[in-house]
């Protein structure tokens, strides 16, 4: 007996002109299988995925659904969809950049276990409880969640529901390696268990989990055929490796375009960047940081490391300047001590920057070009109008982060993967004296990955240049790292 299509998708056209794929899109989804929908960034994995949960009405074609042997037949009721913004919150147009370290603007702002909703299932609900470890984070406002945090607890909400069909963006990044590992452990359990079905949205084409059947790629907004997933990592393999030769001569030239930028402001002259005497920090009763002592100096590359929620976004938002308990710290920038009249800007004019919470709070809807060129003076959008002279700069790493194409596109047009490149291209428009990295590789495919890898190690070859960058994944790491600090939860 042939197993029931729980999603079946018939020659499909979007009414919208904008959020419509190239070509009409056919899809059957048989109860049985476990899906990844592949492609490279900006290729229309999720137009797909809208159209497939009913987001967008069709002018032509037909979507059917079979929820059997779910009581309810709504579409809203069996899919759970958890999109890439969605890991980061529920950012609108009250949220700004800084808000999570100005906690005490948000005190109306609701706990963990406020928004969890409930569950029958006590048994699900202790499994996940352990896995994510909302326990220590129940009481913990929303405001304050690290992005890692962010993901465990939208996973964890959607997951409460038991949907018939759950439907996630990239899940494992952003989560730290013991946590990936036991997520993977819990998805595999529930295919083997057939409670739900699940539906994996993939940038990174080398990584397809094994409990996945079959994979459906889709390449410049034309979705093409579901395929085994064994069919498909054979044929990946084969065509990456011819990939990785042709990429190599460009790499080079990439790398000596970076090198020989030149060089337009005088360095710093402290040899010491960063240098924090124990610093402590505190969110009501919880400690973030405790008793922390690290200097940075000139030249280094920095990895930071450690668990989901141990602080290193919070470290990053002291240099930075974001974080208004940095000034009741004993931090020097640039060998500057915090506090002693220097501006907010001046500590910026050296740093570039790109996080999570930067990709939340980036609501602005201009062209590509023009959230480049924010970079240029620190701002959430453009205030100032750059001169001829800094829009060819802002092109110039456009077209080094291969975006070059999408200059006049506007910024929430964009694939998430594609905002993350523009986000970067922002961060290195000054040609800044330290380059802070929290996890610069979100949503980028795997190509785009070894790309900006080898852009941020081109970049650490400038003279002078610091690195400190973040990833839960060792692979990501520049080959120029030269220096470690691994956070530990408290």
């Amino acid at each position: 007996m042939t197993p029931q299509s729980t999603i079946h998708l018939i020659q499909g056209v979007a009414r919208n002109p904008l959020v419509r794929l190239a070509r009409p899109a056919t899809l059957d989804i048989r109860a049985d299988e476990h899906i990844a929908i592949v492609g490279p960034n900006g290729a229309g994995k999720s137009l797909l995925v809208d159209m497939l949960i009913g987001k967008y009405p069709l002018r032509e074609g037909k979507l059917a659904y079979d929820f059997s042997p779910s009581k309810t037949l709504a579409a809203y009721d069996n899919i759970k969809y958890i999109a890439f913004r969605d890991t980061y919150g529920s950012a609108d147009a009250n949220y700004y950049y800084q808000q999570r370290w100005n906690a005490h603007d948000q005190e109306e702002a609701p706990e963990v276990c406020e928004l969890l909703g409930t569950c029958g299932d006590e048994r699900l609900k202790r499994q996940l409880f352990d896995l994510f470890r909302i326990d220590p984070i129940l009481h913990k406002k929303i405001i304050l969640l690290s992005s890692g945090e962010l993901r465990k607890f939208q996973m964890t909400k959607a997951l409460l529901t038991a949907p018939r069909i759950l439907i996630m963006d990239n899940p494992f990044i952003g989560l730290d390696a013991a946590t990936r590992k036991l997520l993977f452990q819990l998805l595999e359990e529930l295919t083997r268990l057939g409670s739900v079905q699940i539906l994996l949205v993939l940038s990174m084409l080398d990584d397809i989990p094994s409990f996945v059947t079959h994979v459906v790629p889709v390449q410049g907004r034309v979705v093409g055929s579901k395929t085994r997933r064994e069919d498909y990592m054979q044929d990946f393999r084969q065509q990456d490796a011819i990939r990785i030769r042709q990429e190599a001569a460009d790499r080079e030239a990439l790398r000596q375009r970076i090198l020989d930028l030149p060089y337009e402001h005088a360095n710093y002259t402290s040899d010491e960047v960063v240098r924090l005497n124990k610093v402590s920090i505190r969110y009501g009763d919880r400690t973030i940081l405790r008793d922390l002592d690290w200097t940075v100096r000139r030249g280094e590359r920095w990895a930071l490391s450690g668990e989901n929620g141990a602080g290193k976004s919070t470290l990053l938002s002291l240099v930075c300047a974001d974080n208004p308990q940095s000034y009741a710290c004993d931090i020097r920038l640039f060998g500057r001590k915090r506090g002693t009249g220097e501006s907010i800007w001046e500590i910026k004019r050296h740093i570039g920057y790109v996080s999570p919470e930067m990709h939340r709070a980036y609501l602005k809807n201009l062209p590509a070009i023009e959230i480049v060129a924010s970079g240029l003076h620190d701002s959430i959008g453009l205030y100032r109008h750059p001169q001829p002279s800094q829009m060819a700069i802002c092109e110039f790493w456009m077209d080094i982060f291969g975006i070059a194409a999408l200059k006049d596109r506007p910024f929430l047009q964009l694939s998430s993967g594609e905002q993350r490149l523009v986000l970067l291209a922002r961060a290195f428009v000054k040609d800044p004296e330290l380059l802070i990295l929290d996890e610069p590789l979100h949503g980028l495919d795997t190509y785009n990955r070894r790309r900006v890898k080898g852009i941020i190690e081109a970049f650490c070859g400038r003279k002078d240049k610091t690195l400190v960058m973040v990833t839960h994944y060792e692979n990501e790491l520049p080959a120029t790292i030269t220096h470690r600090l691994a956070l530990v939860r408290n």
